[in-house]
C-alpha cells in the first residue's frame, strides 16, 4: 500500500502555511512535501514536523525569482554562483528537516542549446556531489509545457538520458504521473521502465489536476502497480483540491495513518 505525502503548497491552503502541518497530520498523512520552505526558518519547519510526527518527503531548491516567472536557475548560463548559493541554502533546510531528497529545477531555458545543456549538466554534477556528502538524493522532474510553458526539462526521455549518461549514484528521476500523462501518455509502461531510477512519485488527476480519482487515469490500478513494482518511497499529492481539501479526501480514506 503506498504511503502518501500531502503537498502543503497546494493542499490545506485554507490554513496559514505553518498550520498546514497539523492539518495534514490530523487527516492521517504521515509525510509532507511542498515547493519551497524558504519564507520560514529551518527551525520553524523542523518544529512543525516534530510536534506532528511527520516525515519531510521532498522540497525544491531555491528557484530564482519565482514572482517574476523564474522556475529554477540550473540551466541558465551565468547564474552558476546563484545556483551554488541555493544548494547551500537548501542543505541548511535539509539538515533541519531530515529530508532525504531535493528537487532541482532546470529553469526557463532551452536544453537543446549546447551552452544551456552544458550549464545544466555542470550544475547537476555540483549539486549531486554536495548532496551525496550529506547522504541525499538529487531529483530531476520533467514538467509539461501546458502548466509551465518554456520549462527546460519537458521530457521524461531526456531526463532518463541525462541520468544514465551522468551515472551519479544519487541522481534520480522525480516521476510525476500527472506530467507524464500529459507529456507522453502510456503511464504504466513508463513506470515499469523508469521506476528503478526514480526517487519520488507524485500524483494528480488529468486533465484538471485535482484529486486522484476519476478523469483520465485509473489510480487504483496505478497504486497497485507501484506496489507490484516494489516502490518504497512516498507518493506526493501534488494536486489542487476541487472543492476544499477536506471535502476531497474521500479517496485517501483507505490510506490514512491510524
Amino acid at each position: 500500500m503506498p504511503s502518501f505525502a500531502a503537498n502543503l503548497t497546494m493542499m490545506f491552503t485554507e490554513y496559514a502555511f505553518l498550520d498546514r502541518f497539523s492539518a495534514a497530520a490530523d487527516q492521517g498523512f504521515e509525510a509532507v512535501e511542498y515547493l519551497f520552505p524558504y519564507e520560514h526558518s529551518p527551525d520553524a519547519i523542523a518544529k512543525q514536523l516534530e510536534i506532528n510526527k511527520l516525515t519531510q518527503a521532498l522540497f525544491n531548491m531555491p528557484p530564482g525569482d519565482w514572482a517574476k516567472g523564474e522556475r529554477g536557475v540550473a540551466g541558465l548560463p551565468g547564474r552558476e554562483q546563484e545556483f551554488r548559493d541555493g544548494v547551500t541554502t537548501a542543505l541548511r533546510y535539509a539538515e533541519a528537516t531530515g529530508v532525504m531528497r531535493l528537487h532541482m529545477m532546470a529553469g526557463m531555458t532551452d536544453l537543446k542549446d549546447t551552452n544551456a545543456l552544458a550549464t545544466y549538466r555542470a550544475n547537476i554534477a555540483y549539486a549531486a556531489q554536495a548532496l551525496a556528502a550529506k547522504g541525499l538524493d538529487l531529483l530531476l522532474e520533467p514538467i509539461n509545457g501546458r502548466n509551465m510553458p518554456g520549462y527546460g526539462l519537458n521530457s521524461f526521455d531526456l531526463a532518463a538520458e541525462i541520468i544514465a549518461k551522468m551515472n551519479l549514484p544519487n541522481l534520480k528521476l522525480q516521476f510525476d504521473i500527472y506530467h507524464c500523462q500529459i507529456l507522453h501518455g502510456d503511464v504504466a509502461m513508463r513506470m515499469r521502465a523508469l521506476l528503478p531510477i526514480s526517487g519520488h512519485v507524485q500524483i494528480a488527476s488529468v486533465p484538471s489536476r485535482h484529486e486522484p480519482s476519476g478523469e483520465e487515469l485509473n489510480y487504483p490500478f496505478l497504486f497497485d502497480e507501484l506496489d507490484r513494482l516494489g516502490y518504497q518511497g512516498f507518493v506526493g499529492c501534488e494536486y489542487n483540491p476541487k472543492a476544499g481539501t477536506l471535502a476531497g479526501l474521500g479517496w485517501f480514506a483507505p490510506f490514512r495513518r491510524a
